[in-house]
């Protein structure tokens, strides 16, 4: 199956310093299987945290050299925004060889019209969600939040991420997951595709009918615990996990 064309699909990873199995396992996973494809399309949340593209860590560096290593062995990447990193820019995008998605876009992928989404305005229960989604994505506030110093900006990010957990404590998963009627209205919208989305952590692969429409919707894995993607070629789709590599004894 690895030896006709097929794109791999991926989200969720939360790439961070405290959790450096996942980062070695994405870049593994950049190195081997990664380059057999013919793209690969992150729909959101690379990192944890990105608050503007003068982020200078060594996982950052790390993460945009191998991403301009797997451009530059002829794969196509694609990047989408997350809700954690959605300040991922134009900067990025040039140093790591990927080329910014908008969410959602619609391609054609092998003959099938593939609708691909982050997945977190699917989430319509979660009205404070999108709220405070439209306040971080306002370009005005945008442009305050980047002329901050740096450091200032990580101190505001985790503070934001330390609410949204004790947010999420207070709500049922029901509500953090996909509004079956937004689903329905997004297929519906786009003459009932094929979609792709990450952002929920609930991997899946739903068939479900609209307006007398097959139409299949397939939920990407997260990479919190181990790791995932989603192979799609010429006969369809399949999902795949990886796991973490052993900790070097060194």
């Amino acid at each position: 199956m690895s030896e006709c064309a097929h794109s791999l699909f991926i989200s969720d990873l939360h790439l961070c310093d405290s959790r450096p199995q996942i980062s070695r396992l994405f870049f593994d996973f950049l190195e081997t299987r990664a380059r057999s494809a013919e793209a690969l399309y992150i729909l959101g949340d690379l990192f944890e945290s990105w608050v503007g593209d003068d982020e200078d860590t060594a996982l950052s560096r790390s993460v945009v050299g191998a991403l301009r290593r797997l451009s530059d062995s002829g794969v196509a990447v694609y990047l989408m925004h997350g809700n954690r990193d959605f300040f991922l820019a134009q900067q990025f995008a040039d140093a790591s060889g990927a080329r910014l998605l908008a969410d959602p876009t619609l391609l054609d992928l092998y003959g099938q019209p593939t609708l691909l989404m982050h997945g977190d305005t699917l989430c319509t229960d979660d009205r404070s969600y999108l709220a405070f989604r439209a306040q971080v994505r306002d370009p005005a506030w945008q442009t305050g939040f980047l002329a901050q110093p740096l450091a200032v900006r990580r101190t505001m990010a985790q503070q934001a991420r330390s609410q949204s957990e004790h947010a999420k404590q207070e709500k049922t998963a029901a509500i953090m997951d996909v509004n079956h009627q937004a689903v329905i209205e997004i297929l519906r919208e786009y003459a009932y595709p094929r979609l792709i989305h990450g952002h929920t952590h609930r991997p899946a692969r739903h068939v479900l009918e609209v307006d007398g429409h097959a139409s299949e919707r397939w939920v990407l894995q997260d990479w919190y615990d181990s790791g995932g993607y989603l192979h799609c070629d010429a006969a369809g789709c399949s999902a795949h996990p990886l796991t973490c590599p052993e900790p070097d004894p060194h």
